[in-house]
């Protein structure tokens, strides 16, 4: 039997057949195997195309080869613990799952980042959002709903952040009096998933990658975006743009964030109109900013969300406004569909879009989006 091992390939599939004893003294959970016979299943090629010296692009080619390194394999187990909690807070919560179109004919986020395709001698576009369609959902009744599924985003830029497909995680909510009601909402469900992901995986996330689960603590710290500009203001950064931030802005607030509160989550509301597309409200008391907000969690943004502008004649003028800024005379018109949402009795309501292979990056320590994706998919890559 030893020859026979010593003739096999790594990576090659075997079958082995003996006798489990418990065992304290060995470290496979203190179940000792000894082995009474070996037959091999598959014979691996000899020489690996990748080892543990490999690039991120190599090992993103043989990717089922790397998917096989526990570490790996971990990242889409935790990914698995999570979506399910998070579905359960949902259904505890009277929640219904829907499933939007990927196809539409619009765009529901920037016009610069769709991807265009034929449809049939028509112009079709891949959803970058579910956006229109939670609404429709609010307007429709259903009160509260999510979505967990892909969306595409003809973005070029190629970051440790960035994918052009990744999967969304979005909710949305009806009757609620502002935006603090939607960020409630998300601070709870977060704690819950966490919650969940410490029990079930805590101790294998703390053995394979040296980290500790973190439930955070509720609520999170909320700053307006205003004041997280001075803040890193004073800590000596100068961003480029007063009404976002970049990622230099978020990393010195959750330092700030951390250090302050010892939280690694922090909400940063209230954005202006210029940074904020046309369906978020604005404040009564200052129609410069919207009631909005962004997610960070160590130092990256993971959600956006908003109370939605639901009031028809509102939303409308919104639109009319965006039009003019943004030169693009058919806004209206291919919004058309959509306004019709509106028309015929509405609620208050908002949600969030919440990036879970950022969280899962950010929460394992890992290098970029592309180790917490299954199959990166990015302006370089469309294989395999």
């Amino acid at each position: 039997m030893v020859a026979t091992i010593d003739s096999i390939n790594v990576e090659s599939t075997v079958e082995v057949i003996g006798i489990a004893n418990l065992n304290p003294y060995v470290k496979n959970g203190g179940i000792e195997f000894i082995p009474e016979s070996i037959s091999v299943v598959s014979v691996a090629a000899a020489g690996l195309p990748i080892d543990s010296n490999s690039s991120p692009e190599l090992r993103m080619d043989w990717r089922y080869l790397d998917l096989r390194n526990p570490k790996n394999l971990l990242i889409f187990e935790l990914q698995t613990v999570i979506e399910h909690a998070m579905r359960e807070y949902w259904m505890n919560n009277g929640f219904i799952e829907i499933h939007t179109p990927k196809l539409m004919s619009t765009s529901s986020e920037s016009g610069s980042e769709l991807f265009k395709l034929d449809y049939f001698g028509g112009k079709a576009y891949l959803s970058q959002s579910p956006q229109f369609y939670k609404q429709m959902a609010m307007n429709a009744g259903f009160e509260k709903i999510f979505e967990i599924g892909p969306v595409f985003r003809a973005n070029p830029s190629f970051t440790a952040r960035h994918e052009t497909e990744f999967i969304s995680v979005d909710a949305e909510i009806s009757w609620i009096n502002s935006h603090e009601d939607v960020m409630k909402l998300e601070e709870e469900w977060i704690a819950y998933f966490m919650a969940k992901a410490q029990e079930k995986l805590g101790e294998k996330v703390s053995a394979l990658y040296g980290i500790t689960i973190e439930v955070p603590k509720l609520p999170f710290p909320r700053i307006s975006l205003a004041k997280a500009k001075e803040i890193i203001r004073e800590r000596g950064y100068v961003s480029p743009k007063d009404d976002d931030l970049n990622p230099e802005d978020e990393k010195i607030l959750s330092e700030y964030v951390k250090e302050k509160f010892g939280h690694d989550f922090v909400f940063v509301t209230d954005y202006p109109v210029s940074a904020r597309p046309f369906y978020h409200m604005r404040h009564e008391n200052n129609p410069t900013l919207t009631k909005s907000f962004d997610l960070l969690y160590r130092g990256l943004e993971v959600t956006t969300g908003a109370q939605r502008e639901h009031r028809y004649d509102v939303l409308k003028a919104q639109i009319l406004e965006k039009q003019e800024t943004e030169n693009d005379a058919k806004l209206l018109e291919s919004l058309k569909y959509y306004l019709q949402f509106f028309e015929y009795g509405t609620v208050p309501h908002g949600g969030y879009g919440f990036g879970l292979s950022r969280l899962i990056m950010k929460l394992l320590e890992l290098p970029n989006i592309r180790s917490a994706t299954f199959l990166s998919r990015n302006p370089k890559r469309l294989t395999p």
